[in-house]
């Protein structure tokens, strides 16, 4: 067998080896970009509801709630 020979055996073995693993590589990026997309959503849908909420918040309190709660907290910090 001559040296070229070896050399293609051991190439093609390599090549053989590196394809699989970037094989294996591309399924696991695939489920972590699947994670990921699950998570970012995940993270929408609390913003929005937290928006939502802080927004209902803002319309049920009125300028003279907020001030009958700092002026008694006012009077209560003077005595």
């Amino acid at each position: 067998m001559e040296w070229a020979q070896v050399l293609v055996i051991i190439l093609s073995v390599f090549l053989a080896l590196f394809l699989l693993l970037s094989i294996v590589l591309v399924v696991l990026l695939i489920k972590i970009t699947r994670q990921i997309k699950s998570v970012t959503s995940s993270a929408e849908r609390t913003a929005q509801k937290a928006e939502t909420m802080v927004a209902n918040l803002s319309a049920a309190t009125s300028p003279t709630v907020v001030a009958k709660v700092v002026s008694t907290f006012v009077k209560n910090f003077k005595k």
